[in-house]
């Protein structure tokens, strides 16, 4: 065993234990959609005096973390996304109802003194929210507190109106129209509010206020005159307005003297609550000023089934495929297969552990990619592999060894760039996608590095010490690379001509691409929720219900527009425009009727303006990715090769997207990060072939570029088949047994795959023909004599790995 051979294994050996300890001592970060729960995303938006910025916004998450608190929520999450998103994700909650109308009182609390009987209801103002305080409550002295009620000032009523103030018109906790003057004093002076059960006073279920120090004073003077008025009168009242909506309007209890008001600390306000209206309703006046109002954009929510589903869904296709793969790649290279497939099962425990030991939350995306990666992490093991038999087959007698040091060295080039292009794929998702998208992004970032690890040290040094063993040496048919495989062989032997008319495949793509433009025009695309903005449910019944009885039962309560189709098995999916948490509610009740018990599985909610905005970075991210791959394949290869993968990747884009269209599939956040995916697999395959190209034009300089191709092509066509079978075992058990929730995105990139190994050969190279007949540049440079390139370096990279330079 050589130094680096045990260096390898050492560290092999330290990384495995490491991640087998996290593994057996950490868990993994579930997401929403895994464990089932509520997501809410709001927009903080700007007022005329406040702007929505990076600190309002974290001022405004503060309070809404109060407010949450005050719900019992087990484990909530609120962060800030970007300078004015606040993400809210609420674990369990399934009827986000509560939650979403404690968050959704999203003005400013404010104390206004009533001035009368309202007379007119401007159209503008919403209709009387449902009581949550008695109309006979009152606001007095706490029964510790000494306020002065003997004043000698005369009643006087409060100055006369200014008709340019402030000024409101609304309804009371019973519907009663009340005249209310401006602002006195807003949410922001209030330092707590607690609801406490007065046994003692016989009060009941009471509201104690405590104001800071300015705002007590206010608070004083806006009780004080309110107590000059009679009992009974509603100018005797205060109003406490959140979102122009009157949540408490109490009358200044007897006892208060005119002008002497009420101290801070010293006010409970009393009626007949029950414990839960007390609670609500201190939680509302404690928690009641934002620094600026927010909007719901996206609600979701997915109930514990559905996430516990998709775990085992996830599981079983990743072990199915896992297996299958390994038992592929051991019958294709016998035992440095099976070697292979002992570090794929160490990439997965390597993953696995990385993802838990970065905290990632897994998504649902994110468990799909890592099941993916699964598959995908074979590529590096096969492109070695297959270099290694080319080194067999062209000397025979070099050992082993030696054959396999110079696969894993003339198959680096192309490891690192394939890996290269899928990382940018994976950082396009992370830094452009949303929500559980960007989740997929690091599982499958995550995923390549550890791929490298298992392919470029784990198997290497396993294969090594297995090709140190004489009984491995002397039996070729027993490691698997001595020999050249089937595949190769055949192509050897036919060794077909196809590029003596390349021009035929790029008219094939061409009506390829046809047919798909055709089927985007005719059928068109089916925008998911999350692009076009509504909402979507899913729900599940205790007794059957086909699709045309609850469309009607639906249309009965007032949903006409709402479009029934089934999903999953069995279930309903009810997808609407604008349709609040009420409605939601209703139209549940509705299906219920006919189906028994209904219960909701998946809710998505998206507001119109950020369907427009996910609608707009969905494009912007596929003409980033575009350019990106671009720029760096023509940094890495000749400006022809890099335009040529460019347009078959493109022509794959197109081809996925026109098969979801014409298949009538929708096209959702998930379908965009198996579009960006299939981008990285098309060019990762590119890659391969064009690199093989410029070796051998190198090389071969005199030989005619479509002789280079056809020969470059029938070399890696081997990698190319062994590696796609590697994916294709994986989506295959995904897309059979992952359901709804998974099956679009393991149909698309099963269609990426075939059509991205169609252009790579059929496309790519056949359109860097065209272009190489118009462009004047010379061939690339033999290997080793590039640029700057000393003769004895280039005579030393030639040399074996195992010749030591010795010579008698």
């Amino acid at each position: 065993m050589t130094r680096a051979t045990a260096v390898r294994a050492v560290l092999a050996v330290a990384v495995l234990l490491a991640s087998v300890f996290i593994t057996l001592t950490m868990s993994p970060r579930l997401g929403l959609d895994l464990q089932g729960g509520t997501r809410i995303v709001l927009q903080a938006r700007d007022t005329a005096t406040v702007e929505a910025d990076r600190e309002t916004t974290d001022r405004t998450l503060e309070v809404l973390r109060q407010r949450i608190d005050s719900l019992g929520v087990s484990e909530p999450t609120l962060t800030r996304s970007g300078e004015d998103r606040i993400i809210v994700e609420l674990p369990d909650v399934q009827d986000p109802r509560q939650a979403a109308e404690v968050i959704g009182r999203t003005a400013q609390l404010t104390f206004h003194a009533v001035e009368g009987e309202g007379t007119d209801q401007p159209e503008e103002k919403t209709p009387a929210p449902e009581s949550t305080t008695d109309p006979e409550s009152t606001t007095e002295p706490a029964p510790d507190s000494d306020s002065d009620s003997d004043s000698d000032t005369d009643p006087d009523p409060d100055p006369d109106p200014d008709p340019d103030s402030d000024r409101l018109t609304l309804p009371d906790e019973q519907g009663r129209l009340l005249a209310l003057g401006e602002p006195r004093l807003s949410g922001a002076g209030v330092e707590d509010a607690t609801a406490a059960f007065d046994a003692q006073g016989g009060a009941g279920w009471t509201v104690s206020l405590e104001f800071r120090k300015g705002a007590g004073q206010d608070w004083k003077k806006l009780t004080g005159e309110a107590a000059c008025h009679p009992a009974g009168d509603d100018r005797r009242r205060v109003a406490i307005v959140l979102d122009e909506k009157v949540i408490s309007s109490p009358q200044v209890d007897p006892s208060v003297g005119c002008r002497a008001g009420l101290p801070s600390g010293a006010t409970q306000i009393t009626g007949s609550f029950s414990a839960d209206e007390a609670r609500d309703l201190a939680l509302l006046i404690k928690g009641g000023a934002l620094p600026v109002p927010v909007e719901i954009v996206e609600q979701r929510t997915v109930g514990p089934t559905l996430g516990a589903a998709a775990i085992d869904a996830s599981a079983q296709a990743a072990l199915i495929g896992a297996a299958a793969t390994a038992l592929f790649i051991t019958v294709v290279y016998r035992l440095f297969g099976a070697l292979a497939a002992v570090a794929l099962g160490a990439y997965g425990v390597i993953s696995y552990a990385a993802l838990v030991a970065l905290g990632v939350t897994l998504t649902l995306p994110g468990l799909a990619g890592f099941v993916l990666a699964i598959g995908m992490a074979v590529d590096a093991n096969v492109l070695v592999f297959e270099r290694a038999r080319e080194e067999c087959a062209d000397r025979p007698t070099r050992s082993l060894r030696s054959a396999l040091t110079t696969g894993f060295r003339k198959a680096w080039s192309a490891v690192a760039d394939s890996n290269a292009t899928t990382l940018i794929a994976a950082g396009l998702l992370f830094f452009l996608g949303s929500g559980p998208v960007k989740g997929f992004g690091v599982t499958l970032a995550i995923g390549v590095v550890a791929s490298m690890f298992s392919a470029l040290v784990i198997a290497r040094a396993l294969t090594e010490i297995a090709a140190n063993s004489r009984f491995v040496s002397d039996y070729r048919g027993v490691n698997g690379i001595a020999r050249p495989g089937a595949v190769r062989t055949w192509l050897v032997r036919k060794d077909p001509k196809l590029f003596r008319k390349s021009a035929r495949w790029l008219v094939v793509s061409a009506v390829l691409v046809v047919v798909a433009v055709a089927g985007i025009v005719v059928r068109g695309v089916d925008l998911g929720v999350e692009f076009t903005g509504g909402r979507l449910v899913e729900y599940s019944t205790s007794r059957p219900v086909d699709v045309e009885t609850a469309r009607d039962s639906i249309a009965a309560a007032g949903f006409g527009d709402a479009e029934v189709t089934t999903a999953g098995d069995g279930d309903l999916s009810v997808r609407t425009g604008k349709l609040d948490n009420d409605g939601e509610h209703a139209l549940r009740a509705a299906l219920a009727e006919e189906g028994g018990e209904t219960t909701k599985v998946r809710d998505e909610l998206i507001g119109p303006s950020l369907g427009d905005e996910l609608r707009r970075n969905a494009l912007i991210a596929l003409g980033v990715a575009v350019a990106v791959q671009l720029a760096y394949l023509a940094v890495r290869f000749r400006w022809t090769f890099a335009v040529a993968s460019v347009v078959a990747m493109v022509h794959d884009v197109i081809l996925v997207v026109g098969a979801f269209a014409w298949l009538g599939r929708p096209v959702d956040g998930i379908f965009l990060a198996a579009l960006l995916t299939v981008i990285g697999y098309s060019v990762n395959d590119s890659v391969v072939v064009f690199d093989r190209v410029r070796e051998l034009w190198g090389a071969n300089r005199r030989t005619p570029l479509d002789t280079i191709a056809r020969r470059a092509v029938l070399q890696t066509v081997p990698r190319t088949v062994n590696t796609g079978m590697g994916a294709l075992f994986i989506l295959a058990a995904l897309a059979v047994l992952g359901g709804d929730s998974l099956a679009d995105f393991a149909l698309a990139l099963l269609i990426g795959i075939v059509v991205g190994t169609w252009s790579s050969v059929f496309t790519a190279v056949p359109g860097a023909l065209a272009l190489e007949r118009s462009a004047k540049a010379p061939p690339p440079p033999a290997p080793g004599k590039g640029k700057g390139t000393p003769r004895g370096k280039a005579r030393a990279a030639r040399r074996d790995p195992l010749d030591n330079g010795a010579r008698v």
